[in-house]
């Protein structure tokens, strides 16, 4: 059976936030304390001090490094600055025998249209369009067959040029992903090349996703 002390520190282990937040003395631990505490009786069977839980967290923050250091974001030469497309829709679809006609297809009806943006993501069981908002009539066209299972229009393409040297620094989507977090900003979805990471958020929330991204760069 784990004790007290076990199950505090996996539970502040489970969360990057906690960890980091302890490390840098930003969190009250009577607080957090109080927070762990119905968590912890309910998974020990057992009532659990307050005085208990304050001094395993006291532990455990002992130990951390008292300097958290994030991963680089390391961006291509010359290319680092942050790009934008706005106005996107993204469309799933259920995956079928008939996808890669239709990606096919669609591909062929947005040619004549080079300016606008659209590409193509297959998973294992849905497709994924993103394109530009003028384009919407052309997926519902090639695709018209297809079962359809969400549509999500307004949205803003923000784009990271990666050097690809990145792709050997552990953490460096994590680094991304974590400072949006810690600002509030939600991510509808990611897609990410060789040499570049792409977010796609609700257009309301560009502005301070450009300022959070812009302050974690190394240029």
């Amino acid at each position: 059976m784990l004790s007290i002390t076990n199950k505090v520190e996996q539970l502040v282990s489970e969360s990057p936030f906690l960890t980091e937040g302890m490390a840098l003395g930003l969190i009250n631990l009577s607080e957090l304390a109080r927070q762990l505490r119905p968590r912890l009786e309910s998974d020990l069977w057992k009532p659990v001090g307050q005085a208990a839980v304050v001094m395993a967290l006291r532990r455990i923050s002992e130990r951390l490094p008292q300097q958290v250091v994030s991963a680089p974001i390391v961006l291509a030469p010359r290319m680092g600055e942050l790009t934008t497309r706005s106005d996107l829709s993204v469309t799933t679809f259920r995956l079928s025998d008939n996808s890669n006609e239709c990606q096919r297809q669609l591909l062929a009806l947005a040619e004549p249209y080079p300016a606008n943006f659209i590409t193509v993501t297959r998973g294992v069981h849905e497709v994924l369009v993103v394109c530009s908002r003028p384009l919407a009539h052309l997926v519902d066209e090639a695709f018209g067959g297809e079962r359809l299972l969400a549509r999500v229009e307004d949205l803003t393409a923000l784009t990271l040029r990666l050097s690809p040297e990145s792709r050997k620094t552990p953490g460096v989507y994590h680094a991304v992903l974590k400072k949006l977090a810690w600002d509030k900003i939600s991510v509808v979805n990611m897609m990410c090349t060789f040499s570049e990471l792409t977010i796609l958020l609700e257009q309301s929330q560009t502005a301070a996703a450009f300022s959070a991204l812009s302050h974690v760069v190394e240029h």
